[in-house]
Order: C-alpha cells, then sequence, then structure tokens
C-alpha cells in the first residue's frame, strides 16, 4: 500500500492494531454531534414555528425553569464524563501507560531536527551506540560514537523508518532544536517531540506498504518539507534492508 492510496473522502486507511478502536471513537463523537445538531435544529426550528407572531396575532412567551433549560447541557456533561472514563482513558492506558518491554519489539530511535528525521537502529548486538552532540556533524547527525563498541554495528538513515510487519514497533523519540510531532496517519499514532525528553511510541502494523511521516507541529520555515517515509515490509524483507544498509554505513 502506498500513502496516496490510504486517503478517500473518510479517515485514512487503518494500518496498526489500535487504529479501528481509535476511528470507533472518532465515528462515535461525530454521529452524536451529528444527532444534537439535528435535535437542536429541530427545536429551534419548531419554536420559530410554533411561537411566531402572525397578523392579529401577537407572538407568546413561555418562561422555562432554569432546571428545565439545564437539561440538555446536563446530558451532554454526563455522555462526555462516560465516554472519557469508558472509552478514552482505557484506550490511553493501553496505548501510552502499558509500553511493551523492548526484547518484544523492533526498537528504533528517531532524533528529530530542522527539518528531518534521524532514523537510528542498534544493529545486531541489539544496543544502542553512545551519542554525544559534540560529536555531531553534517555526516554524523546523531553524533554517534563509533569509538564505543556498541556503536560499531548501528545503522543510521535519514527520513526513512523501516519496521517489520506482524511485531510491535517501539519508537523513542527526542528532538535536537524545538518541539516537533512525528505523525502517521495510518497508524492513528501522533506523538509530539520534544528536547531533552525521551518519548516512547509504539505500535503494531497491520499492513505492508508505504506510508508518509509528517511533521504536526509548526516547526520553523521549513516545516512543510519535513516528511519522511515509514516502510513497513515482511521479515525477510526488513532483515535484508537492515544488511545492505549497513553496507552502506560501512562504506
Amino acid at each position: 500500500m502506498h500513502a496516496l492510496a490510504s486517503f478517500n473522502w473518510g479517515l485514512p486507511a487503518q494500518a496498526s492494531t489500535y487504529a479501528p478502536a481509535i476511528d470507533w471513537g472518532i465515528g462515535l463523537i461525530h454521529w452524536v454531534m451529528v444527532l444534537m445538531f439535528a435535535l437542536w435544529g429541530g427545536f429551534m426550528s419548531w419554536c420559530l414555528i410554533r411561537f411566531r407572531r402572525a397578523p392579529g396575532v401577537r407572538a407568546e412567551y413561555a418562561e422555562m425553569s432554569h432546571t428545565t433549560a439545564m437539561i440538555p447541557d446536563i446530558a451532554v456533561v454526563i455522555f462526555e464524563i462516560t465516554l472519557i472514563a469508558v472509552y478514552g482513558l482505557p484506550r490511553w492506558n493501553e496505548m501510552k501507560q502499558h509500553v511493551p518491554a523492548d526484547a518484544e519489539c523492533a526498537v528504533v530511535r528517531v532524533v528529530a531536527e530542522q527539518f528531518a528525521w534521524n532514523v537510528q537502529y542498534a544493529g545486531p548486538d541489539g544496543k544502542f551506540g553512545r551519542t554525544d552532540a559534540a560529536m555531531a556533524t553534517m555526516n554524523n547527525p546523531l553524533g554517534l560514537d563509533r569509538s564505543d563498541p556498541a556503536a560499531k554495528d548501528d545503522i543510521f538513515a535519514m527520513n526513512e523508518v523501516h519496521a517489520p510487519l506482524g511485531k510491535k514497533v517501539l519508537i523513542y523519540l527526542t528532538s535536537k532544536d524545538v518541539i516537533h510531532d512525528f505523525f502517521v496517519p495510518e497508524f492513528r499514532m501522533k506523538q509530539d517531540v520534544v528536547p531533552g525528553l525521551r518519548i516512547p511510541l509504539w505500535f503494531e502494523p497491520t499492513a505492508a506498504g508505504t506510508y508518509e511521516i509528517g511533521c504536526a507541529q509548526l516547526c520553523g520555515i521549513a516545516h512543510y518539507a519535513m516528511r519522511g517515509d515509514f516502510v513497513v515490509q515482511t521479515q525477510k524483507e526488513f532483515d535484508a534492508w537492515l544488511k545492505a544498509q549497513a553496507k552502506l554505513d560501512a562504506i
């Protein structure tokens, strides 16, 4: 699936395990808003007709008690509190609080900067090498210390994240400069990237393809150009890509 094929008149295609739950919530809220609009519009139209002024007939005025007037507002508040308690908090807990262990996931480190996504993989040893901002250059934007034994097999890519299909993906996000926002609509995945913080973000892809990564936080004059590709592929294809990328990094 290509990112351009993911969009139509409705929501983008669903490509993660928790996308259906998020879409259900979005759909429920929209239908409730449509119902409220129809009820209020119908009531106001009825009032305009029922109490209108006509030749020889004065307009009627009926005083309503404060308690009766508050019934619609109370109903809306009850609905919102119920939605938060029954739907919102459990989903938030599942997606944001219960982060799976590194051993269960394909782990990726993404470092945002104006205006690019720097991507680091731990390599065969499974350990991320040490980074130092003082060592950052145009050719080494992460400041990776290649003298660190754990860094010797690390793999670097820019504006391109790869992940295997059918396995949880855990992304550790941070920023070198300002606040960015890592956003992939098909995964229903959106997270602010804050300087000085290491923020975990996880999901499990359900459809192979290439999806667009966008920055959803205004981050500077070239914000519009801060994009990348998120490639979901089979485990075999993913392993082959890692090997090919490792050879490029070694040149």
